[in-house]
């Protein structure tokens, strides 16, 4: 199905786009500063998902609603999101506390975004898209959070 999009929803979607690009960035190098390998893992999952919606915001932008089964099998190749050298510079001034919190707190400013864009689309077909996306990176907040909380990082008072 083919959309035609307003220079606002364009501009909500490339608004999307760079954040999706921040969280890739971000859980790759996370991936390969995190001492425990449970969140290693975490974040190489969050990654590989964040990678996904990037291909269906993506999709969007090039005026078409991108299947939503969990199918989006279009990986961004000739991206190259780690830097592995910068990681291990800085790798010893972050815990895997600091790693959580940022990535929570980026992860409830993501969704918060894609909570405002839904209501600027008028195609119902693109806010459903972009809803399943929020819902997804609510999910990855969850998954911090509970990691968190079972390691003694989170305590919700």
């Amino acid at each position: 199905m083919n959309i035609t999009l307003s220079q606002k929803e364009r501009s909500l979607l490339e608004d999307a786009k760079s954040h999706e690009e921040a969280c890739i960035k971000k859980y790759d190098t996370y991936a390969g500063m995190a001492n425990d390998p449970q969140l290693k893992q975490i974040f190489t999952v969050h990654s590989q998902s964040e990678r996904t919606h990037l291909n269906s915001i993506n999709t969007l932008l090039s005026g078409t609603i991108p299947q939503m089964n969990g199918q989006n099998q279009n990986s961004n190749q000739n991206m190259n999101f780690n830097n592995t050298s910068n990681t291990q510079n800085i790798q010893s001034n972050f815990s895997d506390k600091d790693l959580c919190s940022d990535i929570l707190m980026t992860e409830k400013y993501v969704s918060g975004t894609y909570d405002t864009a839904i209501f600027e689309f008028r195609d119902t077909n693109v806010r459903d898209v972009l809803n399943h996306i929020q819902k997804e990176e609510q999910k990855h907040g969850e998954a911090i959070f509970k990691y968190m909380e079972s390691k003694n990082l989170y305590t919700v008072q």
